[in-house]
C-alpha cells in the first residue's frame, strides 16, 4: 500500500480506501455485522487506512460498523463521513438509493455531526463531507463559516464535499472548488465516466483540493468479469440498468486487454493505477464485498504503474467511445432524483 498527504493537514490516507455502503446499505448484497467487521479487519491487515461512510448509510449502521471494528484502533485509520440527509424525522421506509430530505442549516449540520460522533465512539472525524449540496449550499456563507466554526471547536479535523451523479453536481462541483477551495471533493471518475469528473479535478487544478474517487470500476464493469450472461439481484442497484449498458460495457472492456499484465496487474487494478497517476486524487474508494476482490483492490498501488504510452492510448479509446456506436446514456438533469434517473434509464 502507499499513502497520500491532505495538502494543509496532516492527514495521511492510503491510495485505496473503503467505502462503507456496500456493507451497510444492501445495496450489494447483505451482510452481517461479522461479516462486515471481518472484512474491515482485513482491509486495515492490508494497509487500507480511510473508512468512509454518511450517516445516512443503513440510518447510521456505516458509522456504527467502523466503531465497531476499530474501536481500540482509533489511531491507525482515518474516519470519513457525510451529513446533510434528515433520516432523523424521515418517515416510512427507505427504499433503495432513493433520497430523502435534507437540511443543511447551521443548527441541524452541528446537531448531525455531534451524532456521528457518538455513533463513531470518537470525538473527532478526521474528514467531514457534506452531503450531496446543491448550489445554494455552495453560496450559503453560514454554512461554510459554520463548517470553519466546527472545525475549529476540534470536532472534525477536515472538511468538503461528496457529490451525486442524479441532482445536478457538474456546475455544483465546479464552482465550490473555485469559490471554496474544499479540503476534498468526493466524486465519480473512471475510464469509462470521465465526465463530468475531470472537469471538476480541472477546477480544482492549483487548489489544496483532493478528490475521492468513487466508482472507480463503473459499477463494476471496469473489474472486468462481466459477461452477457450476467445477472444482477433484484435488490441491487445494477439490476435497474438497461441491458445495453452490460452489452456495451462487455465491448469496451475487450479495448483495454492491453493493460492487464499477466500475474503482476490485474485490469481491475489498472482502472486503480489510471486514477492513481493523477495527483489531484487523494485516494480511490472502490466498491468492495468479499475477500478476493478486497485482495486485488489492495494491492492497486504496488502493481505497475501505468506508463506514459497506456495513458496515451486510453485517451485515445475514449476519445472515440472505446469503438462503442450509440452508446449515449441518459442525460439527467437539474435535480431529479435517482429514483427518477433509474425509472428514465429503464
Amino acid at each position: 500500500m502507499k499513502y497520500r498527504i491532505f495538502p494543509n493537514t496532516n492527514i495521511k490516507v492510503s491510495e485505496v480506501g473503503f467505502g462503507l455502503w456496500t456493507i451497510s446499505t444492501g445495496w450489494w448484497g447483505q451482510y452481517t455485522d461479522a461479516q462486515a467487521v471481518e472484512l474491515m479487519h482485513k482491509a486495515l491487515d492490508l494497509g487500507i487506512t480511510l473508512y468512509d461512510a454518511a450517516d445516512t448509510y443503513g440510518n447510521g449502521r456505516s458509522e456504527k460498523l467502523i466503531a465497531q471494528a476499530f474501536k481500540s484502533k482509533r489511531d491507525k485509520i482515518v474516519i470519513a463521513t457525510k451529513v446533510g440527509y434528515d433520516f432523523y424525522h424521515h418517515d416510512g421506509e427507505r427504499k433503495g438509493q432513493r433520497e430523502i430530505a435534507q437540511d443543511f442549516s447551521p443548527k441541524f449540520i452541528k446537531f448531525a455531526i455531534d451524532e456521528a460522533l457518538k455513533r463513531l465512539e470518537t470525538d473527532v472525524i478526521d474528514i467531514l463531507q457534506l452531503h450531496n449540496i446543491r448550489m445554494d449550499q455552495v453560496d450559503d456563507d453560514a454554512l461554510w463559516e459554520t463548517m470553519e466554526q466546527i472545525k475549529a471547536s476540534g470536532k472534525i479535523r477536515s472538511f468538503g464535499i461528496a457529490l451525486g451523479p442524479a441532482i445536478g453536481w457538474l456546475y455544483e462541483g465546479k464552482r465550490c472548488a473555485e469559490k471554496r477551495a474544499p479540503h476534498v471533493i468526493q466524486h465519480i471518475y473512471n475510464l469509462f465516466e470521465q465526465h463530468p469528473g475531470r472537469d471538476i479535478l480541472d477546477a480544482t487544478s492549483g487548489q489544496q483540493t483532493r478528490s475521492l474517487i468513487r466508482v472507480p470500476h463503473s459499477s463494476g464493469m471496469l473489474e472486468g468479469k462481466y459477461t452477457e450472461e450476467t445477472v444482477f439481484p433484484p435488490g441491487d442497484h445494477r439490476s435497474h440498468r438497461p441491458r445495453s449498458w452490460l452489452i456495451n460495457g462487455i465491448k469496451k472492456i475487450k479495448t483495454l486487454e492491453f493493460l492487464k499484465w499477466e500475474g503482476k496487474r490485474t485490469l481491475g487494478q489498472a482502472a486503480l493505477q489510471w486514477l492513481l497517476a493523477d495527483d489531484r486524487i487523494g485516494s480511490v474508494l472502490p466498491n468492495i464485498y468479499d475477500a478476493g476482490q478486497l485482495a486485488e483492490f489492495a494491492s492497486a498501488p504496488d502493481s505497475p504503474p501505468l506508463s506514459s504510452e497506456e495513458l496515451e492510448k486510453c485517451a485515445e479509446l475514449y476519445s472515440k467511445n472505446f469503438g462503442v456506436e450509440n452508446d449515449d446514456p441518459p442525460k439527467f438533469k437539474g435535480t431529479m432524483t435517482l429514483a427518477a434517473a433509474v425509472a428514465a434509464a429503464e
